[in-house]
């Protein structure tokens, strides 16, 4: 079976997202755990980005290094080695072992920055890589975790950044990316209030950062993963952490490491006490729920 080899990417200013501070210093790593499928590369000539596929699967993007000038010269159905030669010299090796694993030379090669579909804030990052980009910047700030209600502006509110909850670690990757949850479910529940467990008026200082009111949210803006199908980064995960209370109480997003127990880190603010960070949840706490962020194949 083909070996698959670490990818890393410091992405820097690329990503357009939360805490723009931290950006240089997060890395993303091609899941070692995906290696089935044919590989796709999407060169985007105007973000300057190299976004690496399997499968369907998006595993890792990074810079292209050479000038403008010389990638206005690439044959538009590029090789594998010309394709190479695209990237920084620290990228070669790492990117070589994922696009041998077509075990030819050819490659599917798609031109130009991912569609609106594929790329909801147009910084040129796909979905999937983007919300992961924004879980691990969440690891690099250590929020405290402090269940609190706070007036927040609108749109685009925010509790202060030291702090937040569970459901923060999803508002704040999903705000990577481009999507506004705040605001997103405060109008579909004044829309639709059927669809919502609303207690009271809508409340958009607070209902965006409860589980109940994320769960109907999702089931119409992502999809909504089989239980048997394999985590991806950037996954959309809610535990149950009290069984005897039906339901999902904690959310986190799958990490592109995996822990101690071989399955995927889960990046999540625990509960009192903890900062948020990566842990090895999926062996001992039951998953409800897992969504995924969209990413047609075109």
């Amino acid at each position: 079976m083909f070996q698959v080899a670490f990818a890393m990417l410091l992405l820097g200013s690329v990503d357009q997202g939360i805490y723009p501070d931290l950006a240089s210093r997060v890395q993303i790593r091609a899941p070692s755990w995906v290696s089935e499928g044919s590989v796709t590369v999407r060169i985007d000539d105007q973000h300057r980005l190299l976004t690496i596929f399997q499968g369907g699967v998006a595993l890792t993007v990074y810079r292209i290094a050479v000038p403008a000038e010389k990638l206005s010269t690439m044959p538009r159905s590029p090789n594998r080695d010309e394709v190479l030669m695209l990237l920084d010299k620290s990228d070669v090796e790492e990117a070589r072992g994922r696009l041998t694993a077509t075990g030819t030379a050819t490659l599917a090669v798609l031109w130009g920055p991912p569609p609106r579909s594929q790329d909801q804030d147009s910084d040129g990052i796909v979905n999937p890589l983007d919300v992961l980009l924004g879980a691990k910047k969440l690891c690099e700030n250590k929020a405290a975790y402090a269940s609190n209600y706070r007036r927040l502006s609108y749109p685009n509110g925010d509790v202060p950044r030291t702090e937040g909850v569970c459901t923060d670690t999803l508002v704040r990757a999903l705000r990577n990316a481009g999507w506004d949850m705040q605001s997103g479910v405060h109008e579909d529940a004044i829309r639709k209030p059927r669809l919502y467990p609303l207690e009271k008026a809508p409340d958009a200082n607070i209902d965006h950062r409860r589980i109940r009111m994320l769960t109907p949210y999702f089931r119409q803006l992502f999809i909504e993963v089989k239980k048997d199908e394999p985590f991806l980064p950037g996954d959309l995960v809610l535990f149950d952490t009290f069984p005897n209370k039906a339901g999902p109480d904690h959310a986190g997003i799958v990490s592109d490491r995996l822990g101690p127990s071989g399955q995927p880190l889960i990046i999540n603010n625990w509960t009192d006490g903890y900062v948020e960070g990566e842990m090895d949840l999926l062996p001992t706490i039951p998953v409800t729920n897992r969504f995924r962020v969209p990413l047609p194949q075109r």
